[in-house]
């Protein structure tokens, strides 16, 4: 049977050893000559599979090139377009995801990815409830991307289940003895002025490894930095008087580089080895037992302290959520961006 003018067509290859041996080829353009030109549409074991994958086709078509995209193009797809855009924390977080958990769906064509796929990466990766969930997030965007540039039409991400939390997160704040213990101790473990540093500021792990020296102002006493939620990101952080000479150190050492904070080498330290070889470190050369969060969770409770009683503690409260990147539903959008660079000193040497 002759099929139609430009509606493709189905070739037998003669290779025996070929499992697949009948190839769908669509017309997909002319050359100047007159002369077409062709696009594999796959490979198929008999002729009637491969005529009713090409009916399919032409009752139906599609973009051949999008139908071949897989996992790992769409991420490195999205990456390119995404990265440019979010902290270097983020392009941490979504990269370890990427690297460390889906190596199972790299391959696969990404039209050809279903729930039991991407559960089956939650289940297996071993992990906490953070961990499953910063998976999730990966395959939250790669697959609202591919719907966007219609390489899907169906979001199984929505789908996945990372479980419950396992329990109740406990955040001990360091006492007045440990904090005092920690800077009698900054003259004798590297680092350890970077712990005073996230208890004085509020600043998470990652919000303080992604400090910039050009958002660094040294003589008017402020820092500018934060990610995670809209009011955190590029928030004003005041310094201090306290922490300004471990940030002054920080900043004479590196004032030739990107960030505050670096390794050995001079780049951008993670949050893995920082935890790893400085912050647990130093927990146990000390004997403390703290997680890096319980230095923010220290900050709101020093902060929290020092605000007195009456109108004075609630403007301090005020203070807190605007130097912790909170957002407030107390007060105005108008009223919380006003509040003074002089207001947020005067609150952060309260402690």
């Amino acid at each position: 049977m002759r099929l139609p003018n430009g509606y493709g067509s189905v070739i037998h290859n003669k290779n025996k050893n070929r499992r697949n041996p009948y190839q769908v080829r669509i017309t997909k353009g002319w050359t100047d000559d007159g002369k077409q030109i062709y696009s594999t549409l796959g490979f198929y074991k008999d002729k009637k599979t491969a005529l009713e994958a090409l009916a399919e086709y032409n009752s139906n078509p599609y973009d051949i090139e999008t139908n071949k995209i897989t996992f790992e193009d769409v991420y490195k797809k999205w990456s390119k377009e995404h990265f440019p855009k979010v902290s270097d924390s983020s392009i941490e977080r979504y990269g370890n995801a990427y690297r460390k958990y889906c190596k199972s769906l790299y391959n696969m064509r990404f039209k050809d990815i279903r729930l039991t796929h991407l559960q089956g990466v939650i289940d297996n990766c071993g992990m906490a409830h953070p961990t499953r969930a910063s998976i999730k997030t990966l395959f939250n965007v790669l697959f609202k991307f591919a719907m966007k540039n219609d390489i899907i039409d169906k979001d199984y991400s929505k789908y996945v289940d990372v479980g419950q939390r396992e329990g109740k997160i406990n955040r001990t704040p360091f006492s007045k003895e440990e904090i005092k213990k920690l800077f009698e101790n900054v003259d004798k473990l590297d680092f350890i002025d970077t712990i005073l540093i996230m208890i004085y500021t509020g600043l998470r792990v990652g919000e303080l490894l992604d400090l910039k020296i050009k958002n660094i102002h040294l003589k008017e006493r402020y820092m500018i930095g934060g990610f995670k939620t809209k009011a955190g990101t590029d928030r004003i952080i005041p310094i201090n008087r306290k922490i300004e000479p471990f940030i002054k150190k920080y900043y004479e050492k590196n004032k030739d580089k990107e960030f505050l904070i670096t390794n050995f080498k001079g780049n951008q330290m993670n949050y893995s080895n920082y935890r790893r070889e400085k912050f647990d470190n130093i927990m146990e050369k000390l004997r403390m037992k703290h997680n890096p969060h319980d230095c923010r969770h220290t900050f709101a409770g020093l902060m929290d302290s020092a605000g007195g009683a009456g109108a004075g503690a609630s403007a301090n409260k005020l203070c807190i959520k605007r130097i912790m990147g909170h957002a407030s539903q107390d007060i105005t959008d108008d009223i919380y961006t006003h509040k003074t660079l002089e207001e947020l000193i005067e609150a952060i040497d309260l402690i």
